[in-house]
């Protein structure tokens, strides 16, 4: 597999090891095998049909005649969260008592980036770092995530909206001792989602993480037989990929991370 410099420098940013020959420098090494799959065949891998119901997510794993719209549970507020604008929303977010969540968080995380961005990053919920910071996706994960983000030339800092991704989690509030998020406090917070998202109007979601993918495609399915399809949350393609912290914990997954980042990348350019 031949490489230029531009891909080499990306995939060191998501720490993809390089394997070359002893003694060749690095920079001067057009043909470096490395641990990670090649970029994108021209062969389209298995697209799902988004299904004309408002809230309805596909996955192919399902037979297209047997897709139903599963019904999705919104808290009798909804209706009004629909109507906010971006300074409504946030102050909305801020003062939710809706669920237990708040009872011990010390600030929500709404979410950060260009509110304009092509590109939206949906996460799992706070973990202790972003209840202090309230920024969605801070420290090692956080770091990741940048890497990840310039290897296919993202970022969250300040940036044209197609460059500059928006940020945001499924949950707005830390669960205590950073528990799992329950079904409850999952689907209460989807309306704030569902609002960002149609503030955004992003060409494409990036879902990061079990409770993530779970929470938007409504299915059990293991993030690894749901990676490598094009799905849809609210009439916008939907890529599945691992979260940061969890390919910290397990690094020979990055390859794999790197494959989905690619999928997106063709996905958003209308190549799927």
């Amino acid at each position: 597999m031949r490489w230029d410099e531009r891909q080499l420098a990306m995939l060191r940013a998501m720490g993809i090891r390089l394997w070359l020959p002893r003694g060749v420098p690095e920079q001067v090494a057009m043909t470096a095998e490395v641990d990670a799959p090649p970029l994108p065949s021209a062969t389209p891998p298995e697209t799902v049909v988004e299904a004309p119901a408002r809230f309805v997510s596909t996955t192919a794993s399902t037979p297209a005649a047997q897709r139903t719209a599963p019904a999705v549970a919104i808290p009798p507020a909804a209706s009004a969260i629909a109507a906010l604008d971006w300074a409504a929303l946030r102050d909305a977010v801020a003062a939710c008592t809706a669920c237990k969540l708040c009872e011990g968080r010390r600030q929500t995380v709404f979410g950060v980036g260009n509110e304009r961005a092509h590109w939206m990053i949906v996460g799992e919920a706070p973990g202790e770092q972003e209840d202090r910071q309230g920024e969605p996706f801070v420290g090692k994960s956080g770091q990741l995530l940048d890497n990840m983000l310039r290897a296919i030339a993202l970022t969250r800092a300040e940036a044209e909206p197609a460059r500059q991704v928006y940020i945001a989690n499924t949950v707005k509030c830390r669960p205590p001792g950073n528990r799992n998020p329950e079904p409850a406090e999952l689907s209460t917070c989807e309306p704030f989602l569902i609002r960002q998202i149609q503030l955004v109007q992003p060409k494409i979601i990036v879902a990061m993480g079990r409770f993530a993918v779970h929470s938007l495609l409504r299915s059990t399915e293991p993030i690894g037989r749901l990676r490598g399809k094009v799905h849809a949350y609210l009439g916008v393609p939907l890529i599945v990929t691992y979260h940061p912290a969890y390919l910290l914990r397990n690094p020979q997954d990055k390859a794999k991370a790197w494959d989905d980042l690619c999928l997106a990348l063709e996905t958003a350019a209308g190549k799927h």
